[in-house]
């Protein structure tokens, strides 16, 4: 019997120490796993990543993206980034935030070969941050250009007639809140609008000029918003070549990077306000059209979303 209980109380203890082993087993598995993935994927974190080419999306209406902003700052302060692609897919957006860009990609540039891998379209604002690269690819069929800058605003003085709707307003001076959708526009109004247009315009034609190497009077030819394929923006030289990622990676390897080094998207961490903000107006304005669900996503697909842009616009808009 004495024997017995010796057997049963040895075994308990060899179950005690299995168990303890494998949840040891379990846990350094799960350290070892965190630690891997915090050495890879570097950053913020404070851990070293493993060499590689960083890719980011721009894609859709360009906006002043704080978080777009943000992640362009840490790839430039992560020396595990030996080259970075821009990938581009945008018909533009503002020009403060197109502004805003082009000046984190500049920033980016100073320290690390960049370059831009244009999609189907790359077209105003979009257009302006793939000229913050040193180098441009495109596709042969790729819509490249549209240089140029636009205020839109609409005028429902009209309907207000018509509905018997009048509009008072008192103001301090005669040009504030204009131009205004309540009432036609005027001489003055136009002159002013015309003003912050043209001045914009020179601003954009001059970084194309010195990011492009071109002279004002090549970069003024091609600046009548017009819109190119990826073969006509070559011949214009808006770009620097036809091709896509394979030739954006060639290209890194002209400038040192090793091209057999992994590339990896640094995706955003999640929607900004501004990204809800716009989802949100979007959704009221599918709903007050009657739209079924998922009615914003057919007007975001039409453009309706840049209707939301506030200011003066770089967008091209078909």
């Amino acid at each position: 019997m004495a024997t017995r209980a010796d057997d049963l109380i040895d075994r308990r203890h060899l179950r005690r120490k299995l168990t303890f082993w494998r949840i040891a087993a379990i846990a350094i598995a799960a350290i070892c796993i965190a630690a891997a993935s915090m050495w890879f994927y570097d950053d913020e974190f404070g851990g070293t990543a493993a060499n590689h080419i960083a890719k980011v999306k721009i894609e859709g209406t360009i906006t002043e993206d704080e978080e777009l902003l943000e992640r362009l700052e840490k790839i430039r302060k992560a020396k595990s980034v030996k080259g970075v692609i821009l990938s581009i897919d945008s018909p533009g957006g503002t020009t403060a935030g197109g502004e805003a860009i082009f000046d984190a990609v500049r920033a980016l540039a100073k320290e690390k070969p960049v370059v831009a891998q244009v999609g189907t379209l790359a077209a105003s604002a979009g257009y302006m941050i793939a000229s913050a690269t040193d180098h441009i690819v495109a596709r042969k069929s790729s819509i490249v250009g549209s240089i140029g800058v636009l205020i839109q605003y609409p005028d429902v003085s009209g309907l207000m007639d018509k509905l018997g709707i009048k509009l008072e307003e008192v103001k301090s001076s005669p040009l504030k809140a204009a131009p205004s959708p309540f009432r036609p526009t005027t001489e003055e109004e136009r002159t002013m609008v015309r003003s912050m247009i043209l001045d914009s315009y020179d601003w954009f034609v001059g970084l194309v000029e010195e990011r492009r190497s071109m002279t004002r009077e090549q970069v003024i030819a091609l600046a009548d918003g017009s819109i190119f394929t990826g073969r006509q923006a070559l011949q214009n030289k808006l770009i620097d070549e036809v091709g896509g990622e394979n030739e954006a990676i060639d290209w890194l390897g002209t400038k040192g990077v090793d091209v057999d080094l992994k590339v990896v998207e640094w995706k955003p961490k999640g929607g900004g306000s501004s990204l809800f903000f716009s989802s949100s107006m979007m959704q009221a304005a599918s709903r007050a059209l009657g739209l079924p669900d998922g009615g914003e996503e057919l007007l975001r697909k039409i453009g309706a979303d840049r209707l939301f842009l506030d200011g003066l616009v770089s967008v091209w808009q078909p």
